[in-house]
């Protein structure tokens, strides 16, 4: 018999066989594709409830927490209230406190800027004379530079601090107090009120101490209170100026000028030659009056070296320290108007009804004084008072 039938039918059985189990693991992979597909939508419809159930919680909970935490921004807004409060209320009370006692009054000493002392200290005295009713002749004050005009009609007694000590040994010492700002009584202090005790006779008397107003008017610098808040605590008048140096001395008219380094106006060589320029500008209109002291003794500036020639004269020849701020107070009173450097003495001058241009380049620190400066002048119907940003005159001062 044959074997090629025999081999073709095993080989018919071969292909059914074969095929038969490619069926069953196609039928296997779609079963179990289909089984995992079950799975799959099932994981994703539990996943779908959980994360709805989450978010539903999620919701509830936000509603809870927020007024909740409302409240805790509203407890907290308030305890820093009660705190910015209290350092009025303090302030006050102790102001009141000294005055009720009835004794003589030393107001100072005066340790940190000019421009402090013209913008803020002098006219939070004058509030508490106007507030409390205080007896100028009570009041002895304390600074140096020769500024008793400035406390006219607040104190009737002035003690200059370059009597007191040398000018070197002052910076020393007042620098090792390690902050510009006066806010707390310092060994310095305690020096230069034992030597006013010796000047005026007794020791029996209060401090109203320049801290108070430092504490006080924070408030406002720092942005918790508003710039009425300073009013409220502050009075400007005008300035009478002494009269210390010959009046000969001065041209008939002229324009007062005084740059100095800062940080409005830094010592830049783009400044320096802008202001030369300005300088000699104003020259050519009227004689100008440099108030550069060559005195580095109230803070860090330090004027601008300009030189003194035909119409533009410098008033250095004439001071010293005991009388450098009294003398440019002078001055400033008899020019027909004032140009300088935004700060220090430039606060004094719409006081002494001069029209003022404070000028600056980087105005970070002045934010909170203008708008003081500004607005108190208008009130007084001072001095006009103009401020100017040099960056948009020259954009390399910038």
């Amino acid at each position: 018999m044959s074997k090629k039938p025999l081999t073709a039918a095993g080989n018919i059985a071969g292909k059914l066989q074969r095929k038969a189990a490619r069926r069953a693991r196609w039928a296997a992979a779609v079963t179990e594709e289909g089984v995992k597909d079950t799975m799959h939508a099932t994981r994703k419809a539990g996943e779908g409830v959980r994360d709805h159930v989450i978010n539903q919680a999620k919701g509830v909970l936000k509603a809870v927490r927020r007024p909740l935490r409302r409240s805790a921004r509203h407890r907290h807004q308030l305890k820093e209230q009660q705190e910015f409060n209290r350092v009025e209320w303090q302030v006050e009370e102790e102001v009141e406190r000294i005055l009720a006692r009835g004794r003589p009054l030393v107001a100072g000493p005066w340790l940190s800027e000019v421009g402090f002392e013209a913008l803020y200290w002098v006219p939070f005295l004058r509030w508490m004379k106007a507030a409390f009713n205080l007896d100028p002749d009570r009041v002895t004050a304390v600074s140096r530079g020769g500024v008793a005009a400035w406390y006219a009609g607040v104190a009737s007694h002035y003690v200059e601090i370059w009597d007191l000590l040398d000018p070197g040994e002052f910076a020393r010492k007042n620098a090792a107090r390690g902050v510009a700002k006066h806010y707390e009584r310092s060994p310095l202090d305690e020096e230069i009120l034992a030597g006013v005790a010796r000047r005026i006779g007794t020791g029996d008397f209060d401090v109203i101490h320049p801290g108070l107003m430092y504490r006080l008017f924070t408030l406002y610098w720092s942005g918790q209170r508003a710039m009425g808040f300073v009013d409220a605590h502050t009075r400007f008048a005008a300035v009478a100026p002494p009269s210390i140096i010959d009046r000969a001395l001065l041209p008939a008219e002229y324009i007062a000028v005084k740059f100095y380094a800062a940080r409005s106006l830094p010592d830049t060589p783009a400044v320096r030659e802008w202001m030369r320029r300005t300088i000699a500008a104003l020259a050519e209109r009227a004689p100008v009056v440099l108030l550069d002291t060559g005195l580095v003794l109230e803070d860090d500036h330090a004027d601008f070296d300009v030189a003194a020639r035909g119409r533009i004269i410098s008033a250095r020849p004439w001071m010293t320290p005991r009388d450098n701020l009294g003398i440019q107070t002078q001055i400033v009173a008899g020019a027909k108007a004032f140009v300088g450097t935004c700060g220090s003495i430039t606060w004094l001058a719409p006081q002494l009804g001069v029209d003022t241009s404070a000028l600056f380049v980087d105005p970070k620190w002045l934010h909170a004084h203008l708008p003081v400066a500004m607005r108190a002048y208008h009130k007084l119907a001072a001095g006009r008072f103009s401020v100017a940003d040099l960056r948009a005159v020259d954009p390399s001062l910038g």
